[in-house]
């Protein structure tokens, strides 16, 4: 991690997660850095080292920041679509300038995972027309819809459903509406919000993949996966401050402690050797019940932190970031794929 990123970071976490002042800057720091070609292939402008590298950037940011690792994870999550897409045309046109953070990526996939598990209907529908598709519906939540240019991943339905496709959708296209930002109790600096479509023309060279039903599952353990380090690097902040509040006292959490921290060693790995060497797209239960590990991880982490520190918690001034390490491992549950839908997919693999 870069040192100058790390002292930003450190300054502005409380901020990132409480108001939306910083919110256009972040993407800047985190490209400044380099981060967002690290796990992507040298051939398309990447660093050229496997895909558990990111999983360790988006770790390392939320040691300091959830807000700044969910911000890299949408952008990342982008990139990773567009890598996957048959489309290289379109690949050529935005993975430099998504690597380069002159363009946001946010990932709108939620309903469509969701519509795949059974639980929801597509909320964006297209009717063919002389200029392609004409686009219809809304994106209920996405991160990192930057103001000054993004571009979001969508699944678009026809009429019966039966045959979604993901496209990407550029900002500036006409009737292409950025709602105000979602009024979130945590992560407000993340440029998170709705997009409304309305008759919106797209055309056949913004196609990221023509079968939603073949593209996302495929790249499922790139997006479920980086997804993990969340966690990952939220716990290893509380256990450090649940240590840190502990100091030198002999104390029966210690062993509570070292036990979590060891167990977030072996998910990391374990995670990371099947992400490199690809088993996760043939075991997606494995990757669900990681994930599901990760949302556990993070609350115990939390949980110890709060009995290291006990009163000092509730004051503002003594605290060290607490209360926002507690809101942020409340928002691991509702990320999509949220704790209900998780269980929900396994009982049905099961």
């Amino acid at each position: 991690m870069d040192e100058s990123l790390v002292a930003w970071l450190d300054g502005h976490a409380d901020k990132l997660d409480s108001d939306t002042l910083h919110a256009d800057a972040l993407p800047a720091h985190l490209a400044e850095a380099g981060l967002f070609a690290v796990g992507v292939p040298e051939s398309e402008g990447g660093d050229g080292r496997p895909l558990s590298a990111a999983v360790d950037v988006v770790a390392g940011l939320a040691e300091h920041s959830l807000s700044a690792a969910f911000v890299y994870w949408a952008q990342r999550a982008v990139i990773a679509c567009m890598l996957a897409s048959p489309n290289r045309d379109l690949l050529r046109r935005l993975v430099p300038d998504l690597l380069r953070g002159r363009l946001a990526g946010a990932p709108g996939l939620s309903n469509a995972m969701k519509f795949l598990g059974g639980l929801d209907r597509l909320r964006i529908t297209g009717a063919a027309a002389p200029d392609g598709m004409r686009l219809n519906g809304t994106v209920a939540w996405a991160t990192n819809l930057r103001r000054h240019g993004f571009v979001a991943a969508i699944a678009v339905g026809d009429e019966q459903d039966d045959n979604p496709s993901v496209f990407a959708l550029p900002h500036d296209l006409r009737g292409v509406t950025r709602e105000p930002d979602l009024d979130l109790l945590a992560l407000r600096g993340t440029n998170t919000a709705a997009l409304r479509l309305d008759d919106v023309a797209l055309d056949a060279s913004w196609q990221i993949h023509p079968q939603a039903r073949v593209f996302l599952p495929s790249i499922r353990p790139a997006f479920v996966g980086l997804q993990c380090g969340l966690g990952f690097g939220l716990a290893r902040a509380s256990l450090r401050a649940g240590r840190a509040a502990l100091g030198n006292r002999p104390s029966v959490l210690c062993g509570e402690i070292d036990a979590l921290d060891a167990d977030i060693a072996a998910c990391r790995q374990t995670l990371c050797a099947s992400l490199d060497d690809g088993s996760l797209r043939e075991r997606p239960r494995d990757l669900l019940t990681l994930r599901l590990r990760m949302v556990d991880i993070a609350a115990a982490a939390v949980a110890l932190e709060l009995q290291a520190l006990g009163g000092r918690a509730l004051l503002r001034a003594e605290s060290g970031g607490y209360a926002r390490r507690a809101r942020e491992a409340a928002f691991l549950a509702v990320v999509t794929p949220t704790v209900a839908h998780l269980k929900g997919d396994l009982a049905r693999l099961a």
